[in-house]
């Protein structure tokens, strides 16, 4: 039985909680940690953890000794140091995205993985999703042909309170906007299935939140070697309408299942109908994908916990985290220096270090209210997905 602790008790960690409660046989929640310890007992309460203990930080959690497993539901600014200590201690640990908001944060945690011996997994759980399992299928074919361009859309809506929590709105404890906050799902899967680019060049602004310092909106370029992909991230889109689509040189493919493949005339203009045979092709492949067992953050913690059992590496592992932390990095560089920026960063660049961000990213607009709690369920699309307080994470 692996013994789990969940740090941090705000909005995101009942998808942990209700993730370790899908495996009664092979996990039990033994602890709960929050520095606002009140927070901690009513999750506690709310998911009838009984036997489970509640601490005000997480290393009087770790000093029990007896936990195998640590979920990481904090801000960006504090999950270097809590999953350094954790792995340090030999403890497991998932963490939330983003992994860290600096690249020498993510090496920090990969090198006490390394001498710690125990598994550091960074939550992706959209990969874990049966639309993206087909998606990349039919990408992974072939039958699209040689990609040209990729068109990512990370699109969110965030209204002017959004940015009212304490710890949200500011470089420095939120490490960034949306393109390091929301758009990292989209752009972990990006690199899922595309691999790094080699070069970025992006444009930030503040479009729409007068009480926050970072950036709602930006757009980046990413240059492969023959093709090119746009990543929006955006906290200002009406509809939250996300998409991905995947241009091959044969035919198209989205996230969404839409597939088109266009043949040319003599003239070079496409023929009416297309290529309907190819059409049904992807189609087929795509939905003789089986389903996944389980899917989001308990298709990832089943993906942990097996990893455990097994003495073999989780799917979505730190360096996944770490390269999505290097192309953000890249993003952000290419829009605060208004020019085109080479990938990988070279090993002593000052923009890996924590605190370059910080000093040198533009303040669109000075923080205006701070608060510790706010009411409200998290939505995504106008569907409520969480009966919670806060958004998006614990109110650490």
């Amino acid at each position: 039985m692996i013994k789990v602790a969940v740090i941090g008790t705000g909005n995101i960690s009942p998808a942990h909680l209700e993730a370790y409660r899908s495996f009664p046989d092979r996990c039990q929640v033994v602890a709960l940690a929050d520095i606002v310890p009140q927070k901690a007992e009513a999750a506690r309460e709310r998911f009838g953890l009984t036997d489970a203990r509640v601490h005000a930080s997480h290393t009087e959690l770790l000093e029990r000794g007896d936990v195998d497993l640590v979920s990481v539901c904090t801000p960006p600014s504090t999950h270097e140091q809590i999953s350094v200590d954790a792995l340090s201690a030999g403890v497991h640990v998932l963490c939330e995205k983003p992994m860290a908001p600096s690249l020498a944060a993510c090496d920090a945690i990969l090198a006490a993985e390394q001498a710690g011996g125990a598994l550091f997994s960074s939550v992706a759980q959209n990969r874990f999703r049966d639309d993206v399992v087909r998606f990349k299928a039919a990408l992974d074919s072939g039958l699209a042909g040689p990609v040209s361009r990729v068109e990512v859309t990370s699109a969110w809506w965030r209204g002017l309170p959004y940015y009212d929590l304490w710890w949200r709105g500011t470089w420095e404890q939120e490490g960034g906007g949306c393109t390091l906050n929301h758009a990292v799902h989209h752009i972990d899967l990006l690199l899922w299935l595309m691999g790094a680019p080699q070069a970025v060049t992006a444009v930030l602004t503040n479009a729409a939140h007068e009480n926050a310092e970072i950036e709602d909106l930006s757009v980046a370029v990413l240059s492969y070697q023959r093709a090119l992909a746009t990543v929006t991230s955006s906290v200002v889109d009406h509809g939250e309408r996300q998409q991905m689509v995947v241009q091959g040189r044969a035919a198209s493919i989205a996230l969404d299942g839409d597939v088109v493949a266009d043949v040319t005339q003599p003239n070079g203009f496409p023929v009416p109908g297309g290529d309907p045979a190819l059409v049904e092709r992807l189609r087929t492949l795509a939905a003789e994908q089986p389903p996944l067992a389980h899917t989001g953050h308990t298709g990832q913690v089943d993906d942990v916990l097996t990893a455990i059992e097994q003495g073999r590496r989780p799917v979505v592992d730190g360096h996944d985290g770490r390269r999505t932390i290097e192309l953000i990095t890249a993003i952000y560089r290419a829009g605060v220096e208004r020019r085109t920026v080479d990938l990988p960063l070279a090993a002593d660049d000052p923009w890996s270090l924590p605190g370059t961000l910080t000093e040198r990213a533009p303040r669109f607009f000075t923080k205006t209210a701070s608060v510790a709690e706010q009411a409200g369920a998290i939505s995504v699309s106008g569907a409520p997905t969480a009966d919670t307080q806060d958004n998006d994470k614990e109110s650490r």
